[in-house]
């Protein structure tokens, strides 16, 4: 495989972002930026909603694109069959990845008890 696009991108976040939200901006956040079947994979694990939210900005930031003119449900990350994420682009994240030429997207998610950070790299 001849690899002529490599792009990457990396986010950090302190949990403690998600956990001191108001409830009512919470809620609203939470419908903002993630997708339904995200906040079912989440549930209120809020070290999971941190790590997708940095995989989110990793992603945009792979993109060359930030969140904005990409929508932050545009980028979806969910669970494979062994637990590990697995991305999913919709809409203008689906054609800026196209119009770079990337074919492959790998992310990894870690956290620990204060702060979540998200890796990816994108081939093509």
């Amino acid at each position: 495989m001849s690899i002529s696009i490599l792009r990457t991108g990396v986010d950090l976040i302190e949990i403690s972002r998600l956990v001191d939200l108001e409830p009512k901006i919470k809620t609203r956040f939470l419908d903002r930026v993630y997708t339904t079947r995200e906040k079912e994979i989440c549930g209120e694990n809020q070290a999971t909603l941190a790590g997708r939210f940095a995989a989110k900005e990793a992603v945009s930031k792979a993109l060359g694109s930030g969140i904005g003119e990409i929508h932050w449900q545009d980028i979806e990350i969910l669970k494979g069959d062994e637990g590990e994420p697995i991305l999913h682009l919709h809409q203008k994240a689906l054609e800026r990845s196209n119009q770079l030429g990337i074919k492959i997207w790998s992310i990894s998610i870690s956290h620990n008890k204060t702060t979540a950070v998200a890796y990816v790299v994108g081939i093509g």
